[in-house]
């Protein structure tokens, strides 16, 4: 009887595991809870405010919190916030997962006048039930009164680059100026060593006072740019310094052509020797060389008293600035003038006069 029950016991113990063994079979363990699809909180949201306009951009997140990939559009929340007060809706936006969002916030008046205030603003984006995973980052601009606008912005090519005026105003105020290159060129154009640089399509000045005038030295020839201007007031917030931006002026276009001849060569000496045995009569010239990137070289003119000036150099522009005269005669004397030619064929006018006597044997 005993032993019966044992083997009793022994096959119920068996038969437990067996049926243990089989329900754990593919269970991975305790159930989850089903993904909320929220999706990811944005962390890159910018604020640039231009006049009224404020512009706010940011990149929508791919995936939700689980890191599952977002299927469909997704809703977005903009608000902004003055001072500790409450958020206040300003819109709701759908874009797509992944992509580019931007947003354009006009400023009613009270909060585009008077004196500067932070001015926060916020997205949040919801799930298809108005869910969310939280706020983004805080953008901050300032709220109050902007610059005015400049006026009267106009452009001039000058040897030095291209000469911006406008109407001067506050000169504590920065000026911005935005250049658009117009007339981009290939890479392949801008290849070798001796090559321009490649400009900027797009570039930024900063002019620290507002004098109504600034230089861009940073142009190529040959280009055409289209400019703007906008005045900048830097405000103290908190432990930081932030940026209170005018309304951007009327573009305005202009054609940079090189029209300007090199600078006038300088230091000319002439230096006279004698003739000799198996040596003729000569003078020779040296002066200072030109720095312009676009020079081509010299022309060298001579004149005996007041006879009129004839190139003696040649055709062809002299590469180095020296030149070896073996055309004179003993006892004469020569006035040299030299002047700068470019590659567009722009000379110069003659440099200051040096003058020379060939002595007699």
């Amino acid at each position: 009887m005993i032993l019966a029950k044992h083997r009793a016991d022994a096959a119920m113990a068996a038969l437990a595991s067996l049926l243990l063994a089989v329900a754990g079979c593919g269970t991975p363990g305790p159930p989850q809870p089903p993904s909320l699809n929220l999706p990811d909180r944005v962390d890159n949201l910018a604020a640039i405010r231009a006049g009224n306009q404020v512009t706010l951009t940011w990149t929508m997140p791919k995936r939700n919190t689980d890191k599952l990939p977002l299927k469909a559009g997704v809703a977005v929340k903009v608000c902004r916030r003055e001072g500790s007060n409450p958020c206040a809706p300003v819109a709701t936006l759908s874009f797509a997962p992944g992509s580019a969002g931007s947003f354009t916030d006009s400023l009613p008046q009270p909060l585009a006048s008077g004196s500067p205030q932070p001015l926060s603003y916020f997205v949040e984006l919801e799930n298809r039930i108005g869910r969310s995973a939280g706020e983004s980052n805080a953008a901050v601009v300032l709220a109050g009164g902007a610059p005015a606008p400049v006026a009267e912005l106009t452009a001039e090519v000058r040897k030095a680059g291209v000469i911006l005026h406008w109407a001067s105003g506050d000169s504590r105020d920065a000026i911005r100026i935005h250049r658009k290159l117009l007339t981009p060129r290939p890479a392949a154009a801008h290849a070798g060593p001796l090559a321009p640089p490649l400009d900027p399509v797009e570039q930024d000045l900063l002019v620290d006072s507002d004098t109504g005038v600034a230089l861009d030295k940073s142009i190529t020839f040959g280009n055409s740019y289209e400019y703007r201007a906008q005045r900048i007031a830097n405000v103290q917030v908190d432990s930081r310094r932030v940026e209170l931006a005018g309304d951007a002026s009327a573009p305005i276009h202009i054609n940079a052509e090189d029209v300007f001849p090199p600078a006038v060569p300088t230091d000319l000496a002439a230096v006279a020797t004698a003739a000799a045995p198996g040596l003729a009569a000569s003078i020779d010239l040296n002066w200072e060389p030109n720095t312009e990137t676009d020079l081509a070289g010299y022309f060298v003119y001579r004149r005996e008293d007041e006879t009129a000036w004839k190139r003696v150099s040649g055709d062809q522009p002299l590469v180095s600035p020296a030149f070896h005269d073996a055309v004179v005669l003993t006892g004469h004397t020569y006035h040299y003038g030299i002047s700068a030619v470019d590659r567009a064929g722009h000379e110069s006018g003659r440099s200051a006069e040096a003058h020379e006597t060939v002595p007699n044997p």
